[in-house]
């Protein structure tokens, strides 16, 4: 084990490899040292054959982010049929030991911390459970059978990995929101509005007509669609208001929770903009928040958020509502987000955890949350809401309203746990950053803020 940074002894060996010649070397005992402390304060970590061309030092090596210096002539490295190993590890030859130092010297910090990084990426991707390395061969000979539609290397070697990515929804790297800055894209300029309908539509003075207004007056909107969830019958066409934009309603077969992240083959747009039907957002506030999601793809951006926490003396996940700095999830009752979540939810995610949403009518936001988190590593993004929208939801305490049901919380608390239990860790992550539009709430003239209605009442 080798750490290049440390200035003396230059070299850590594991007791039982040979000398390198005249190499200055210090041999250590196991009782001072601590073997795993070793491996994850190293840069580069030995990988020699075993009694096998293989050895699981190699595994290890990935697990502690260890640059694995391979050993083994002839070993075919473990699916090297869709990794790109020159990206996480340094291939010597085992008949020129004396090259090894300054085959490692040569390597440059960018490059070291790169490759160390990579180590963690495919390690956490397709090595880091039993389950993971079953999957990955189960999917690489997917691909092999259904050679049509299978990953390239580029969805197999980069963030989130090819166990994320479904090629049932394209085979095109540029559709998917992970790869638009490696590929020099961007997302498409418009957005379908999905908006939630689960109460009759008697009056043109319901939130829902104000929120069809505001929304399609938005220059970046292409369509709202409406999911019918109501058990009444679909209003005539002249309930809805007039727009310039098409309104397309449609009324689903199961009206459930988890229906309204179905993969609708009508949104055609990349980003989508989630809505509750009582929702309150003026139309600079959907575009502000269009604007942010923009620069950040592949992430849940919009208003309303909540946060988790461990609660150390019932040893479970807890979910909390409070107004903070600090948030770790927003809700999708007005959010943007890409339209392959939509597919992934319905198609990646097991029927057990859909099934427990449905049948409380609850949590669907909670677990697009957990599933977002869970691909990216990265929290959700809130962007500023005038105080208007934050007192309406603070309020809302209806009959026609779930958050007014008193074991709408203590459900939320039990799919937190539910959730962390099927994905096998939290994947939620806290945040406080906060975007806010320039100039918001500053003491200049009006005419200079591009969203003037934002702190507005």
């Amino acid at each position: 084990v080798w750490n290049r940074d440390i200035n003396y002894p230059s070299l850590y060996w594991i007791p039982g490899l040979v000398s390198l010649g005249k190499t200055k070397v210090r041999f250590l005992s196991v009782s001072r040292f601590d073997y795993q402390e070793l491996l994850h304060n190293s840069s580069f970590c030995l990988v020699p054959r075993g009694r096998r061309l293989g050895s699981f030092r190699f595994l290890e090596a990935l697990q502690a982010a260890c640059i694995p210096v391979l050993l083994s002539n002839g070993w075919e490295l473990p699916f090297s049929e869709i990794i790109d190993w020159s990206k996480a590890a340094v291939i010597g030859d085992e008949r020129l030991l004396l090259q090894v130092p300054s085959i490692t010297r040569s390597v440059d910090h960018d490059k070291i911390l790169a490759l160390r990084q990579q180590t963690q990426f495919l390690w956490d991707a397709y090595f880091s459970s039993v389950a993971k390395i079953v999957l990955t061969t189960l999917e690489i000979i997917q691909d092999r059978i259904n050679s049509h539609i299978s990953r390239n290397k580029l969805m197999w070697n980069s963030l989130p990995g090819g166990l994320y990515i479904l090629p049932q929804f394209s085979t095109d790297a540029a559709v998917f929101p992970f790869y638009y800055s490696s590929l020099g894209k961007s997302p498409s300029q418009e957005f379908t509005a999905v908006i939630q309908a689960v109460t009759p539509l008697q009056s043109q003075l319901q939130p829902i007509v104000k929120l069809v207004i505001a929304v399609a007056k938005s220059k970046f909107c292409a369509q709202i669609i409406v999911l019918w969830n109501c058990d009444k019958p679909l209003p005539p066409k002249s309930k809805w208001p007039s727009t310039t934009v098409p309104i397309t309603v449609i009324e689903g077969e199961r009206k459930t929770m988890s229906s309204r992240f179905f993969p609708h083959e009508v949104i055609l747009t990349d980003a989508v903009l989630s809505l509750d039907e009582d929702s309150v957002l003026s139309t600079n506030e959907v575009d502000f928040a269009f604007i942010v999601w923009h620069s950040f793809p592949d992430r849940i951006v919009g208003y309303p958020a909540r946060s988790h926490y461990w609660d150390g003396s019932k040893s479970r996940w807890g979910y909390t509502s409070k107004w903070t700095n600090e948030y770790s999830m927003v809700l999708t009752g007005a959010a943007f987000y890409h339209r392959y979540y939509h597919y992934l939810y319905t198609h990646y995610l097991p029927t057990s955890l859909l099934t427990m949403v449905d049948q409380m009518a609850n949590c669907e936001d909670i677990l697009m949350n957990f599933l977002v988190s869970a691909v990216t590593k990265l929290p959700p993004i809130k962007v500023t809401q005038k105080k208007q929208y934050k007192e309406t939801m603070m309020q809302q305490g209806s009959k026609t309203s779930r958050w007014a049901d008193p074991d709408h919380f203590s459900q939320r608390q039990t799919c937190m746990n539910s959730f962390s239990g099927w994905f096998g860790f939290m994947p939620l992550l806290h945040s406080q950053m906060r975007l806010d539009p320039v100039l918001f709430k500053d003491q200049v003239s009006i005419l200079r803020k591009k969203y003037r209605d934002i702190e507005r009442l």
